[in-house]
């Protein structure tokens, strides 16, 4: 089955997803040719190895916590929290093992330079 894309205008749905963020996988939720926003699923003890995006980003955690690390500074990121990069900083994303896992940050970039 396709995964729905959001058109421009339309109200997304980011509430937590509880029990059921085990079995959801990471989708994009919104995609343009200059924006992305996605809801990544990380669950306690996964990671997203160190990367960098294109363009700048936002991160926002919706549920349970992740350890969110840019070069040796690292912060735990709970609910509510947002977390705002430019393009091309390198950073590192772990679900945390901590009583708020798992964890659900939803995040959007925007794609190639301006």
């Amino acid at each position: 089955m396709a995964i729905h894309h959001a058109l421009s205008g339309e109200l997304l749905n980011i509430r937590p997803l509880g029990r059921s963020i085990t079995n959801t996988r990471t989708t994009t939720r919104y995609k343009t040719r200059h924006l992305e926003v996605f809801r990544l699923v990380l669950l306690a003890g996964k990671e997203m190895p160190e990367h960098a995006a294109a363009g700048d980003l936002t991160a926002q955690c919706l549920e349970g916590s992740v350890e969110f690390s840019i070069g040796t500074t690292r912060d735990v990121m709970r609910a509510g929290d947002l977390k705002c990069l430019v393009r091309s900083v390198p950073q590192f994303v772990h679900g945390n093992r901590r009583r708020f896992s798992p964890g659900c940050p939803a995040a959007s970039r925007r794609i190639g330079s301006s």
